[in-house]
């Protein structure tokens, strides 16, 4: 099945099957909230389709081989989009940065549960 080019995918479109569809914020998976970049981002760490769909409840096994298959047949165009949304998501991290209270709050719990975890020798 051939697609058009980029700049013909129009938000609202269905694509391979009703798989993926294009919306605003980039390529999802049809009745998810389930973004096609974590498809991808799996399937690029060597992650097969049983597993991936494991980590999705929502999604059946042929949903995600709709995903991964859309992603190989329109990769540059995916990959785009994906770099377009990790530049959006950079840009508001680095405006809105996490308070250093919060930092510290955070590193607190971090230890006390590293040490809660360690086992107590003492009581052997």
């Amino acid at each position: 099945m051939c697609y058009p080019p980029s700049d013909k995918l129009k938000v609202g479109l269905t694509m391979d099957r009703d798989f993926v569809e294009r919306r605003e914020a980039g390529f999802y998976l049809i009745g998810s909230r389930v973004p096609i970049d974590r498809i991808v981002s799996e399937y690029h760490n060597g992650e097969d389709s049983g597993t991936i769909q494991s980590h999705y409840p929502t999604l059946s096994l042929e949903q995600v081989n709709g995903a991964i298959a859309f992603y190989l047949n329109h990769k540059d165009e995916v990959e785009q989009v994906i770099g377009e949304r990790k530049l959006q998501e950079d840009t508001y991290i680095a405006s809105h940065p996490t308070p250093p209270d919060i930092k510290e709050k955070f590193e607190q719990m971090r230890q006390q549960m590293l040490t809660s975890s360690v086992p107590n020798e003492h009581h052997a």
